[in-house]
């Protein structure tokens, strides 16, 4: 295992963090009564971290059952001492007397009398952000309790367009940032190195899910990073970046723990080695005429289509072959959502969009319609949890 300052905080921790939002049964309600096959899970999870080296934990009030579970096995099966590890978790309170009230509630769930870190969760769009961090808010008040002792370290949690994330950290009122980034997604390399100016905590979410289902990589992504996995080479691409300080693994048994033991030692930079990988993977984007271009110009384009996603999809499908990854995440999008917004591009919807942004080069509408074709599939009348799209 390796350590990093986790910036301005000043704390040393592991460059693996231990995810806690997957748990056997953890999304079931109600949230306080915990099976016993998820104790032990959660019990076999938290040795085997210990035990590889990891000091940092994390959790969030969203993740059901987790808080609970972590509460049992940490303090009443294992009995660890409070201050052999760090803890983080999170919660996006509405008012500062939701904020006390939820802290205070999730104290009791983790049977601990302080956090090292806690993050406002999902501050994913503008009105978000800005609810957050109103005067007299949830943030001043996770402020007011950082000045109290409960908490040592407030952060936030983002899945928010690039300028929302520059915008909250511009407004120094927090030490450390949850984001995503990998490398089948860099946009928010500027947000890193904005918060490294600020000498903040980065976090990086979901590096093997979100970051390409990279436990279930196509072979073409297998065969180019070996003999590493791409979980191994996907992590030293992110702690190449001193400014990367850790990475959430959410393991789920010790085969995971065994693969996470292969990313070391990282290099900074990337080693010559993982940079011939690198240049192997960019060059799969040669394949595809039109990968160049993102689409971030119509971000916020009148038709509602999540574009730049959209695009990015379409390229890790043409390019990549990740069909897989694709449809699950693009069959995430909602309308109405702030964790993965995107209306589904039907054909009144497509010929809304603004092609005045778009070089005359790039046949915009004919690529959605033809990514949506790929990837789409029609939802049965299940309910999706939306915040397992974290």
């Amino acid at each position: 295992m390796e350590y990093r300052r986790f910036g301005k905080t000043g704390e040393i921790i592991s460059t693996i963090t231990l995810g806690g939002m997957r748990f056997i049964h953890g999304w079931d309600d109600p949230r306080e009564e915990i099976p016993r096959d998820t104790l032990d899970q959660c019990t076999e999870l938290v040795k085997l971290a210990f035990e590889s080296g990891i000091n940092h934990i994390e959790t969030a009030y969203g993740y059901k059952k987790s808080e609970h579970s972590y509460g049992i096995v940490l303090n009443d099966i294992l009995n660890i001492p409070r201050e052999s590890y760090y803890l983080m978790t999170k919660g996006d309170p509405a008012t500062a007397g939701d904020t006390r009230k939820l802290v205070e509630s999730q104290l009791k769930a983790l049977k601990t009398d302080y956090f090292d870190f806690y993050g406002w969760h999902g501050m994913n769009n503008l009105n978000r952000y800005m609810e957050a961090c109103k005067s007299n808010g949830p943030v001043v008040e996770l402020l007011k309790l950082k000045e109290e002792g409960v908490i040592k370290h407030v952060g936030f949690s983002t899945h928010a367009p690039l300028h929302v994330i520059i915008k909250a950290i511009e407004t120094d009122l927090f030490e450390f940032v949850n984001l995503h980034y990998y490398y089948f997604f860099q946009r928010n390399f500027a947000a890193i190195a904005l918060a490294e100016t600020k000498d903040m905590g980065v976090f990086i979410i979901s590096p093997n899910d979100k970051g390409g289902q990279l436990f279930n990589a196509p072979p073409k992504i297998k065969d180019a990073v070996t003999p590493s996995t791409p979980i191994q080479w996907n992590a030293r691409f992110c702690l190449r970046l001193p400014s990367v300080h850790t990475l959430s693994f959410g393991m789920t048994e010790a085969a995971h723990f065994k693969e996470m033991k292969g990313i070391f030692p990282t290099s900074i930079p990337l080693s010559q080695s993982d940079r011939q990988i690198k240049h192997k993977l960019d060059g799969f984007e040669l394949e595809d005429p039109f990968t160049c271009y993102d689409g971030y110009d119509l971000q916020f384009d009148p038709s509602g289509i999540n574009i730049p996603e959209v695009l990015r999809f379409r390229k890790l499908l043409k390019c990549y072959d990740m069909k897989t990854y694709g449809q699950y995440r693009y069959n995430m999008f909602e309308e109405d959502d702030h964790w993965f917004p995107g209306k589904y591009p039907t054909p009144e919807r497509i010929e809304m969009i603004d092609t005045s942004k778009v070089p005359d080069n790039i046949p915009i509408k004919q690529l959605i319609s033809e990514t949506h074709k790929e990837l789409y599939k029609p939802k049965k009348n299940i309910k999706i949890n939306t915040r397992a799209k974290k």
